[in-house]
């Protein structure tokens, strides 16, 4: 089954590849319209409560984002730890792309997409560095850590149901 074919409602299989030498890709079903879904990735009341895994202990002590298309974004961890950007494409329900701006010129671009299919909706989170050596350094562990937040949005939007 490839990441365009719908699993069974219920099913929980968090996908993350490395596609080429610069990108990582993750794709993960949600139990939920596009619309919501979306509005979870860019409500940051919604966004705290389950960007960051719980089990790293680490508490998003200032969430600011302007999700529009030329806005930006701080999510500020405390003790230095913090990541910022602009938002270089905004198209409410469908896609959101960022610049992830906290490591200079070896920052990726991420682009979410959501796209619906009776009801459910498949998220494509694809994380483009600009050269292979700026992807190694970054390795892939943010993008396993999504099994985790991705879990945790479940939690989010079954109760939003």
């Amino acid at each position: 089954m490839d990441e365009t074919t719908a699993e069974p409602t219920g099913v929980r299989r968090t996908k993350v590849e490395r596609t080429s030498d610069r990108e990582v890709v993750v794709t993960r079903w949600f139990d939920a319209p596009a619309a919501i879904v979306f509005e979870a990735w860019s409500n940051p009341e919604l966004f705290r409560r389950w960007w960051v895994p719980k089990s790293m202990g680490m508490t998003l002590q200032a969430c600011e984002m302007d999700v529009r298309t030329g806005g930006s974004y701080r999510l500020d961890f405390g003790g230095g730890a913090e990541f910022f950007g602009r938002y270089i494409e905004v198209t409410p329900t469908s896609r959101i792309v960022w610049s992830n701006e906290e490591d200079g010129e070896d920052g990726s671009v991420t682009t979410v997409t959501f796209e619906e299919s009776e009801g459910r909706t498949l998220v494509v989170v694809s994380e483009v560095y600009p050269s292979k050596a700026a992807l190694d350094a970054a390795g892939t562990g943010a993008a396993e850590a999504m099994e985790e937040t991705f879990a945790q949005l479940d939690e989010l939007l079954a109760a939003s149901n």
